[in-house]
């Protein structure tokens, strides 16, 4: 059975990267030697590993990493921090 992590990184500039990988270690090991030139944590290195999550269910990991990177900064320092009980109250909100 595969195993897929949705992690976030933490980056020099207090930014977030999210990401999804069926190989966590192997893929934190390219963030950080900057593997890829054009990747966004390149230029925000060092990196480092806040917060990882497994699934069975890629379809599961996939729809939870989209779900993450739309939230604002708030809200995924209280998943980081394991303050589950303030993420709905974090929600974004969206006037018109």
């Amino acid at each position: 059975m595969e195993i897929y992590s949705v992690y976030i990184l933490k980056c020099r500039d207090k930014t977030y990267y999210t990401g999804i990988t069926s190989n966590l270690w192997d893929r934190i090991e390219q963030h950080k030697s900057g593997r890829y030139k054009n990747s966004y944590t390149y230029s925000r290195r060092p990196i480092e590993l806040v917060y990882y999550c497994e699934f069975t269910e890629p379809d599961i990991a996939i729809e939870f990493e989209k779900k993450i990177k739309n939230w604002p900064q708030v809200k995924k320092e209280a998943l980081i921090s394991g303050k589950y009980q303030k993420l709905p109250n974090l929600a974004k909100k969206r006037f018109k």
